[in-house]
């Protein structure tokens, strides 16, 4: 029966409508065709799809399109000779010709790329102006500490996506679906071409599950988070699928939450009576159940069969698409009077106790979104909005019927401020929420004892 829910959840996954959202990589490609190589009603040629969706590994809520789009050569030069920042001014070229087709549209330049924002689909198209070099790579303008050409080599990574696709008969792209999936719901960066990479190796050393079913995804799972907490946690790079690009880790944070998964499921069978709460532990409360389950990711089925509460928490994937791309951190500073403050990270980290009648103010600590929210050619910061939910659990939780949950909008100041009045396990979540897209989150466990 569990194969059933794998299959159904991965089919939620699938994207319904894609040709419909690159209807505008063609009008960018046919405008760009005609400004730059004089070709009039050209939706294709010189233009690629690239990243996640061009190796058939995204998932629905994938935000942004990234799309090459190769230029002359001559221009190259032209640009590369000229005063000053001569990449900058060859993105600030490419975004005049895209605002002479979608002049009420937001485009901007953002370091390497021009982001057209498409509002009424809710996604970006990346467009990154390219030059074809004569080992069949492409060198892009880097406009960042004076300007750079930068090496780029998609195309053998899609090659080789859709070559292990079509071999595995699609389950690599479901492999990396679930990742993705997973790495929403927990809210962690991880890069999707690292995804990739990673589902690519673990089928090369296993190979028994490129023929794998979903009567076989519990066991492929129990095995792929094996693999994935076993990698070196501080090795900086891989060498990505087909192109063999170094592609970065950055503090391999998918090493430990890959690690926390292994634990939860290395024992579980089909059979065992908290598989469906585990599955929606990892992946959500997207993760379909049973009819007849009755399954939270907080409180089980057994407290709301014996106890009278209110079932008030609220999941972020009910209010937002997720697609977590950035990396937030939030901590908590501990007060009472007659004592020194405290973070409560540091609390946690020397597994001091946590008591009651302490005053909690949770605050964002690092915001990457805020840092990158800037327009680099007028120097505008995006809008974006925070939100907090505070969760109690335990017994005592339940007594009281406050488990709360709800998802609130923050009120300006980035800042959450609680008290500890009673033992639990408790967990406060922040989302970064952008165009209605939940881009970045973090989670902060507070056990509070007596």
């Amino acid at each position: 029966m569990l194969a059933q829910y794998y299959e159904e959840f991965i089919e939620s996954l699938q994207i319904s409508n894609l040709e419909e959202e690159l209807i505008r990589v063609k009008e960018i490609t046919k405008r760009l065709n005609k400004s730059f190589w004089e070709i009039d009603n050209e939706e294709e040629k010189h233009s690629y799809v690239v990243g996640s969706l061009g190796r058939v590994t995204a998932i629905k809520t994938f935000s942004d399109i990234d799309m090459l789009f190769i230029l002359p050569r001559d221009l190259k030069t032209k640009y590369s000779n000229c005063e000053g920042n001569g990449q900058s001014q060859l993105l600030q070229a490419v975004k005049k010709e895209i605002k002479k087709r979608y002049p009420n549209t937001i485009v901007r330049g953002d370091g390497q790329v021009v982001v057209v924002s498409f509002e009424s689909i809710n996604k970006t198209v990346e467009v990154c102006p390219v030059f074809e070099r004569s080992d069949g790579a492409y060198d892009y303008p880097d406009s960042n500490n004076g300007g750079a050409w930068k090496k780029t080599d998609p195309m053998p990574e899609l090659r080789e996506s859709l070559s292990l696709i079509e071999e595995t008969n699609r389950q690599f792209s479901y492999i990396c679906n679930l990742i993705r999936a997973w790495k929403n719901h927990e809210g962690f960066k991880f890069g999707g071409l690292l995804i990739d990479t990673l589902v690519y190796n673990f089928l090369d050393v296993n190979k028994k599950y490129k023929n794998v079913t979903f009567d076989n995804y519990l066991s492929l799972l129990k095995d792929l988070f094996l693999y994935l907490k076993n990698r070196n946690k501080e090795q900086k790079y891989w060498y990505a699928l087909g192109s063999n690009q170094k592609v970065y880790n950055k503090k391999g944070t998918f090493v430990t939450k890959s690690e926390k998964v292994y634990k939860k499921i290395k024992d579980l069978t089909e059979d065992s009576e908290n598989i469906y709460d585990t599955m929606q532990e990892i992946f959500g409360t997207s993760f379909p159940i049973p009819e007849d389950e009755t399954v939270t990711a907080s409180i089980t089925k057994s407290y709301f069969a014996q106890h009278s509460i209110r079932q008030t928490e609220e999941y972020i994937e009910k209010k937002f698409e997720i697609d977590i791309r950035y990396s937030l951190k939030i901590d908590c500073l501990v007060k009472q009077n007659g004592f020194r403050d405290k973070f409560l990270r540091t609390i946690l980290r020397e597994r001091s106790p946590l008591k009651i009648n302490k005053r909690l103010e949770f605050f964002v600590a690092e915001n990457e979104f805020e840092n990158l929210s800037e327009d680099f050619n007028t120097n505008e910061k995006f809008h974006y909005e925070v939100y907090w939910k505070v969760l109690n659990r335990g017994e005592e939780a339940i007594r009281r019927d406050c488990i709360r949950g709800q998802i609130t909008r923050d009120t300006g100041r980035q800042r959450k401020i609680e008290t500890s009045d009673f033992k639990g396990e408790h967990v406060v979540e922040c989302y970064i929420i952008y165009k209605n897209i939940c881009v970045a989150k973090d989670r902060l466990k507070v056990p509070i004892s007596i």
